[in-house]
C-alpha cells in the first residue's frame, strides 16, 4: 500500500433476500433481492454517497458476480466496473441453504468460523482470493477509494484480512443486511473506520418537488 494513500475501501453487503431473513446459508445460490432488500439498497446508496462526501476522483466499483450483490449495487446507484468471482460468498458446500441449528442436529457446536464445511471452502480457501482483493484494493488506494459489493462471510473475512488477522477472526464483526463498513489506514497501516453502519444512519433525499 502507498505510504500516503488517497482512499479508503468501502464494503457494502447485499440488501436481504428470502434465505438472508430466514438464516439459510447462502453461497452459490443466485437469490433475488425481497423488496425490503430493494429499498435498503437504494437507502445504502445514499448513505455510501453522504460517507464519501466530495471524495474525488470517482470510486472503482467491484462486485460479486452473485445477482443479490449485482441488484444491490445498480439499485444503490453504482456503476461497476469488474464483477469479480473473489468476492462471492463462501462456498457452503453441503451446508448450503441450511441454517445453523439444523446443521447443528447433525454436527454439534458447528459454525462457519470453527468447523470444516464438507465439500466447501476451506479458511485457507477463502483468505487467499480475499487476499487477492486487498491486495488489489491497496493498489487503488493510492489514487481514489474503493467500493466492494458483497455478501456477509466474505466480507467479514475480508475485515479480518485487511487487519491481517485469521479468517476465523471475521466471527467478531457484524455486519447486516445493506450496511456500510469503511476500511480505512493511517500511516500506512489498515484500520477499521466504521463498521457495520446501517443504511438508515441517514434519511434519504425527499423526492424532488412537483413543478407543475
Amino acid at each position: 500500500m502507498s505510504e500516503s494513500p488517497v482512499g479508503r475501501v468501502f464494503v457494502l453487503r447485499h440488501g436481504e433476500t428470502e434465505w438472508s431473513r430466514s438464516g439459510q446459508h447462502t453461497g452459490r445460490t443466485d437469490l433475488p433481492l425481497t423488496e425490503r432488500g430493494e429499498e435498503q439498497a437504494r437507502t445504502a446508496g445514499h448513505l455510501l454517497s453522504v460517507l464519501r462526501g466530495d471524495a474525488q476522483p470517482d470510486p472503482v466499483v467491484w462486485c460479486s458476480p452473485r445477482r443479490r450483490a449485482r441488484d444491490t449495487a445498480a439499485l444503490a446507484g453504482l456503476t461497476v466496473d469488474d464483477v469479480r468471482e473473489d468476492l462471492a460468498e463462501w462456498d457452503y458446500g453441503d451446508y448450503e441453504g441450511r441454517t445453523t441449528p439444523d446443521i447443528r442436529t447433525e454436527d454439534p457446536g458447528w459454525t462457519v468460523w470453527t468447523h470444516p464445511v464438507p465439500h466447501g471452502e476451506t479458511h485457507e480457501q477463502i483468505a487467499a482470493r480475499i487476499d487477492r482483493v486487498i491486495a488489489d484494493a491497496d493498489a487503488e488506494l493510492a489514487v481514489r477509494d474503493v467500493i466492494l459489493v458483497g455478501h456477509g462471510h466474505a466480507s467479514r473475512v475480508l475485515i479480518a484480512r485487511y487487519l491481517s488477522l485469521a479468517p476465523s477472526a471475521g466471527v467478531g464483526f457484524a455486519f447486516d443486511p445493506a450496511s456500510v463498513t469503511v476500511l480505512g489506514h493511517e500511516r500506512g497501516e489498515h484500520r477499521i473506520d466504521l463498521l457495520n453502519a446501517p443504511g438508515g444512519l441517514v434519511e434519504p433525499p425527499p423526492p424532488p418537488a412537483d413543478r407543475n
